[in-house]
């Protein structure tokens, strides 16, 4: 995707430019905060309801992130973003909306943990939780979803406390979909969330 490549390299583009400078990195026992903003760019294809395609609008939203170092390079992280409202449509008719809510368990690696660098990248795998609520239409019902989560992203050291970041987030994401209790067909999102934050690190 476009704004993912752009992403990616700005984030390599920066890390360039800093990365003979020395902070002290992510060490065993740090607990840290994230927050920022992020896109989400659902799949392109979302399935087939009631016989018709189904369309899931992209959206923004705030995204957040709180974490512990049990080993210089290996920590655990909970994710996710405020719920994001998507607009649907069938068969290119507008339905109405509904409500995401993400949540992610994820366990990140850190190449260079316990070493003196300002760059920090990792990558990380974990599960996906998704709640779906504030269906627009009448009856219509769309399950929570439960899958895989993965991610990857850099953090630069502003200073031993404060990172800036940049990170891309994949969720297998797919929740059965019913009218009146009736099934109807299957929401096919399968998000890829991508975003900046600043990190504060204890």
């Amino acid at each position: 995707m476009k704004t993912m490549r752009l992403m990616t390299a700005a984030a390599l583009a920066t890390a360039g430019v800093v990365a003979t400078q020395t902070a002290m990195a992510y060490q065993a026992g740090d607990i840290y905060g994230r927050g920022g903003v992020a896109k989400t760019e659902v799949t392109d294809d979302n399935g087939r309801v009631a016989g018709a395609d189904l369309d899931i609008s992209d959206e923004r939203g705030y995204s957040y992130g709180l974490g512990y170092q049990f080993h210089d390079k290996l920590g655990i992280e909970l994710n996710g973003t405020e719920p994001v409202e998507h607009d649907l449509a069938l068969g290119g008719a507008g339905i109405g909306s509904v409500e995401r809510m993400p949540l992610n368990l994820m366990l990140n690696y850190y190449p260079l943990g316990g070493t003196p660098s300002r760059v920090q990248p990792y990558v990380g795998a974990g599960l996906n939780y998704t709640h779906f609520s504030e269906e627009e239409l009448a009856g219509l019902d769309v399950d929570e979803s439960y899958g895989a989560a993965g991610q990857v992203g850099v953090d630069l050291a502003v200073t031993d406390y404060l990172l800036v970041g940049a990170f891309a987030r994949y969720a297998d994401v797919d929740a059965d979909v019913s009218v009146g209790g009736t099934d109807i067909g299957e929401a096919e999102v399968d998000p890829t969330t991508i975003g900046g934050v600043l990190t504060l690190r204890f």
